[in-house]
């Protein structure tokens, strides 16, 4: 099955890019894996881009769980990731 990525990502990975945080994309990589790597100040985050009504497939409530990295954050908006990476 081929991933769809959620409407609002690629606005949200176009303003982190602007603000000089990197991201890699991961939505293509299937098996519940979360939509973006982001790097900043030194350390790595997984970032699940929702829309503001879209939930979670089984597969990504599972890779999320049995993730021992990091936690990884559900967000469905700029704000969200901006505070939970501290750059707000």
């Amino acid at each position: 099955m081929r991933h769809r990525a959620d409407k609002n990502q690629q606005d949200i990975v176009d303003e982190l890019r602007d603000l000089g945080i990197s991201v890699l994309i991961l939505s293509q990589v299937g098996g519940g894996c979360p939509d973006l790597l982001i790097g900043h100040r030194g350390k790595n985050y997984l970032i699940e881009v929702k829309t503001p009504v879209g939930k979670l497939r089984p597969k990504q409530t599972e890779f999320i769980f049995n993730w021992h990295g990091r936690p990884v954050l559900v967000a469905r908006s700029l704000d969200e990731i901006l505070g939970f990476i501290g750059a707000k």
